[in-house]
């Protein structure tokens, strides 16, 4: 099996062993006492060599939704996406601005994916786990999952935990939760803050996503990508007054990045911005190899003859070039298999 046909960058080599697993049990038997070994259901956030995996490749394939008023278990082989849909259908708040994102329920956790002002994290209030260093099932609460930016324990500590289950608790709505996302209030016609229709808010996510090359389209190739290559930067306050006054000086005092503050006092940028005042455009690189999306600064893609080899180049390239123009190091939002990321600031 090569890992190509899985992934959604259409890019990986052969696994030495391929197993797909079915129900929680088939899981639990297919990791035991097994190394190395990789897990992957929708193959979205994943880059793999072209050289393969030396290793098992296990699919999760589980499937089913258990539902308790507005909490449900669900397994982590289910697709994200059609989930989204059927909340949004039955009248459950919290997950409506995840719409259109690729891949599987057991991966979001991992990921702590988020879009539009949403974050999984936000409504995850158990994770149904084997960890493989006890050989235990157990379920473990959210503080426990280790939730932050793109982020979480399971990412952190790769290969310990293979997420079996996950629990939302949602809200029983015909509303959205408040509206965070500024672009999200604009194509919805609406106020940062309000609430709005389910199903709007899907549906103007969707469009947002598409109209960006963020939801799978075997006919647009901008979308054989896996998704924002690099996460947005989260810079203490030296770090940031240190980018306000580089890019005052290369861009002139008038000009600055986005800026959003967080919790703890440290402030958010954009990556995308970022990439493009370091000199790196939509479309650039290679037409039928390795380019930057059309429609999308952070997406990398595969234009149908790259390699995963040329990817990983191109990311450094560019991740090279914001640090020399910003001073700002750049990470990877997906899982790299079979390659490492050093920052630049590290590497030099």
């Amino acid at each position: 099996m090569r890992l190509s046909e899985l992934t959604t960058l259409r890019l990986g080599g052969p696994a030495q062993r391929y197993v797909e697993a079915a129900s929680e049990d088939e899981v639990v038997e297919a990791v035991r006492d097994t190394e190395p070994l990789l897990i992957l259901a929708g193959g979205s956030n994943l880059v793999v060599a072209d050289e393969g995996f030396a290793g098992t490749v296990l699919r999760i394939a589980t499937r089913g939704v258990r539902r308790d008023g507005a909490t449900l278990e669900v397994a982590a082989g289910e697709p994200w996406d059609p989930l989204v849909a059927s909340c949004v259908a039955a009248g459950l708040a919290g997950v409506e601005c995840l719409a259109g994102i690729p891949g599987s329920v057991g991966a979001t956790p991992i990921q702590n994916v988020g879009a539009y002002g949403q974050e999984v994290a936000e409504t995850i209030v158990g994770v149904r786990v084997l960890d493989r260093a006890r050989g235990v099932v157990e379920e473990l609460s959210p503080a426990a999952c280790g939730f932050t930016y793109r982020s979480s324990a399971f990412k952190r500590q790769q290969g310990r935990w293979v997420v079996l289950a996950v629990r939302f608790a949602l809200r029983a709505s015909d509303l959205s939760a408040p509206i965070r996302y500024a672009e999200l209030a604009r194509a919805l016609g609406v106020e940062l803050g309000d609430r709005a229709p389910l199903a709007e808010v899907r549906e103007a996510v969707l469009a947002l996503r598409r109209r960006k090359g963020m939801v799978l389209d075997d006919s647009d190739p901008d979308t054989f990508s896996a998704g924002s290559f690099f996460t947005n930067p989260i810079l203490d306050a030296d770090a940031h007054a240190a980018l306000l006054s580089r890019v005052a000086e290369r861009l002139g005092p008038d000009l600055a990045p986005p800026a959003w503050p967080e919790a703890d006092g440290r402030v958010k940028t954009s990556a995308a911005w970022l990439i493009e005042r370091a000199g790196f455009h939509r479309g650039d690189g290679d037409p039928h190899g390795i380019a930057i999306s059309t429609k999308h600064t952070l997406a990398l893609t595969n234009r149908g003859g790259g390699t995963a080899a040329r990817l990983v180049a191109f990311a450094r390239e560019i991740a090279a070039g914001v640090h020399d123009a910003f001073g700002v190091d750049l990470t990877p939002e997906p899982v790299l298999v079979g390659y490492d990321w050093e920052p630049v600031s590290r590497a030099r």
